[in-house]
């Protein structure tokens, strides 16, 4: 397949991708606003917002690239066969951190972005054989799973590991650009002349620095990296890198301090400062309740969206506390906010033992963690009456988890949860003279809550069965163990923000 053809098949799907993206938002906010119209008198008005960039330049807006995808592809060839490409400058988008300060992110017209997405795919599948199999971040064979698989088997069960956790400063935006061209020529890396100028079309701009938000930025993240990539392997130490994130652990302690002399030279041969607020160092890791005769010590390192210790893998603590916030917001929003005013408007009351606006809550509740499944289908795919099903909940970007315990709390605060949640709309309803008290679900004692949602019928289905974190895992684990981590991760899980 010639240049134009690939480059205009990559286009199209952008667009498309894009295109998907505001019509699914669209279809959301109307839906939005269909049901606020039935909860409220004078409900506000439906206002479609475009991305403030799209007004920027029309080659930002997929509608209209997508409408001059020929003339576009064609005017891009010449300028790549002619050694004159050059991007247009990217809008920057800067991103809120969760612990503060902003990440800058480049956002380029949708053929740039469809050039550096082309070019990414043709060097990655050139040179993807060249890069540690201990680097897991912007490959097509490697992800966050694998890393986490990896590092458990090897400190599964040892009673004592040394860990090295390292984090950089602003480490796109601090590579040497020097430093990256040099390593064209080097350590047997498949780049021709043409790759070499879309590259540096993309690094115009001053000595440092690639442009996060671009596919070909990838590339060049772990082409920077391959040096200490191989330094650690040549030692003989087991590492895990992540982008920017590294983990790296050993059994002997001179080991774990010559990797920190390793992660040291490569911080100040290629500019990029390690983040000592971020960097927890050298430490121990040992299994609970094991001797220890040093200070810095822990039971379980955090890597990613996940928390690993010697004997479970468990969801990081920061995750947990992002999904619990979605939930309470799911169960205020339905149950709590519609009362929670000055006047009550248009809200539809609870009757004969029934709350819509409960089942609402529920119905949402289990599409974020189950991603639209039912309980009966899990029930059936663990018990071998279903082959396959598909995972697309939150709980499938977590499909190594194996603290049973951990889910078990999960399980209990989310009951917790909504029973207050139901004696806060019992009192709301009281208030604006609707005692529903005696009625169910709000006659129902929390420790029977379970069964009683369970064993509701509503058009003869059990629609109000309270989702379970401890079932959805054992329905991943199944599916793990017979088709494989792929097969059952989130599709999405390279895209996810797993630092929340």
């Amino acid at each position: 397949m010639d240049l134009e053809k690939k480059l205009h098949n990559i286009i199209e799907d952008e667009c498309n991708k894009l295109i998907k993206r505001f019509q699914n938002y669209h279809n959301k906010l109307h839906a939005d606003h269909e049901r606020n119209k039935k909860r409220i008198t004078f409900p506000p008005k439906k206002q479609i917002k475009k991305p403030d960039y799209w007004e920027r330049d029309k080659k930002f807006n997929p509608f209209y690239v997508k409408r001059r995808i020929k003339a576009i592809t064609r005017s891009i060839v010449k300028k790549i066969t002619s050694s004159t490409y050059k991007p247009f400058p990217p809008c920057i988008k800067e991103i809120p951190k969760i612990g503060g300060g902003t990440r800058k992110i480049a956002v380029y017209q949708i053929p740039d972005a469809s050039v550096s997405k082309l070019f990414y795919r043709l060097l990655l599948s050139k040179n993807k054989h060249r890069f540690s199999s201990f680097s897991y971040a912007y490959r097509d064979d490697r992800n966050v799973h694998f890393a986490i698989q990896d590092i458990f088997l090897d400190i599964y069960k040892e009673p004592r590991t040394f860990v090295a956790e390292f984090d950089f400063s602003d480490f796109f935006g601090s590579i040497s650009h020097n430093y990256l061209f040099d390593q064209f020529e080097r350590n047997g890396f498949a780049i021709n002349d043409v790759e070499k100028s879309i590259i540096k079309s993309f690094l115009s701009e001053g000595d440092k620095g690639i442009p996060q938000g671009t596919s070909i930025s990838l590339f060049l993240a772990n082409l920077a990296c391959w040096e200490l990539d191989k330094n650690l392997e040549r030692e003989g130490l087991r590492f895990a890198r992540y982008a920017d994130d590294t983990i790296i652990w050993s059994k002997d302690y001179g080991q774990i301090c010559l990797a920190y002399k390793i992660v040291n030279d490569f911080s100040e041969k290629v500019g990029v400062k390690i983040n000592l607020k971020k960097s927890d160092g050298i430490s121990l890791l040992l299994l609970k309740g094991s001797p220890v005769e040093l200070n810095n010590f822990k039971e379980s390192i955090d890597f990613l969206g996940y928390s690993i210790s010697p004997n479970c893998i468990s969801i990081r603590s920061k995750a947990i506390q992002k999904m619990k916030r979605q939930i309470s917001y799911l169960l205020y929003r339905n149950l709590i906010q519609p009362l929670n005013k000055d006047e009550l408007r248009a809200v539809t009351i609870p009757a004969n033992n029934n709350d819509e606006h409960f089942l609402t809550a529920i119905m949402q509740i289990r599409r974020y963690m189950y991603g639209g499944m039912k309980e009966i289908q899990l029930i059936r795919y663990i018990n071998g009456q279903s082959k396959r099903i598909y995972f697309k909940g939150v709980m499938s970007f977590y499909p190594l988890v194996s603290n049973i315990e951990q889910l078990q709390k999960l399980d209990g605060w989310l009951i917790a949860t909504i029973y207050r949640s139901l004696s806060l709309r019992s009192k709301l309803l009281e208030k604006w003279n609707y005692d529903r008290s005696y009625e169910f679900p709000f006659n129902c004692p929390q420790s029977d809550l379970v069964r009683e949602c369970k064993s509701k019928r509503i058009y003869k289905k059990n629609l109000l069965t309270i989702p379970s974190f401890t079932l959805i895992q054992k329905a991943l684990e199944k599916g793990v163990k017979e088709r494989g981590l792929v097969s059952v991760m989130n599709p999405k899980s390279n895209q996810y923000d797993y630092q929340e």
